[in-house]
C-alpha cells in the first residue's frame, strides 16, 4: 500500500487549506485512515482519524472544531480540511492507514510521505 499526500503549502494565519491523501496498491481494505503531524523539534502527533464508512471521526483536542477529516472510498482518498490556521499548526502532515483499526489510535501500519504546511504572519 502506498499513500501519496498532497495539498500542503504556505497559508496566511487564519486561512484554510485542504490536504489529500490517495491510497494505491492493496488499498481496498483500508479501514482506519487518518492524519498525523510533526513540527520541527517535536514528536509526531495524532491529528484526526476516520473509519471506513466515514461515520466515526476522532480529533485531537488542539484541532477539534477547526479541522475536518473526510474520505471518498471510490477514490481511495482521505482529506483533511484545515480552517482557521493557527501559528501552532505548521508542520509536516502525514497521512496514515491501517486495515486493523476502525479508528487509528496507535502507530499505524502505513505512512504517507508527508506534505508541508507553513503559515505566513
Amino acid at each position: 500500500v502506498q499513500l501519496q499526500a498532497s495539498g500542503g503549502g504556505l497559508v496566511q494565519a487564519g486561512g484554510s487549506l485542504r490536504l489529500s491523501c490517495a491510497a494505491s496498491g492493496r488499498a481496498f481494505n483500508m479501514n482506519g485512515m487518518g492524519w498525523f503531524r510533526q513540527a520541527p523539534g517535536k514528536e509526531r502527533e495524532f491529528v484526526a482519524s476516520i473509519n471506513w464508512s466515514g461515520g466515526i471521526t476522532y480529533y485531537a483536542v488542539s484541532v477539534k472544531g477547526r479541522f475536518t477529516i473526510s474520505r471518498d472510498n471510490a477514490k481511495n482518498t482521505v482529506y483533511l480540511q484545515i480552517n482557521s490556521l493557527k501559528p501552532e499548526d505548521p508542520a509536516v502532515y502525514y497521512c496514515a492507514a491501517d486495515p486493523r483499526m476502525e479508528i487509528i489510535t496507535t502507530t499505524p501500519r502505513y505512512w504517507g510521505q508527508g506534505t508541508l504546511v507553513t503559515v505566513s504572519s
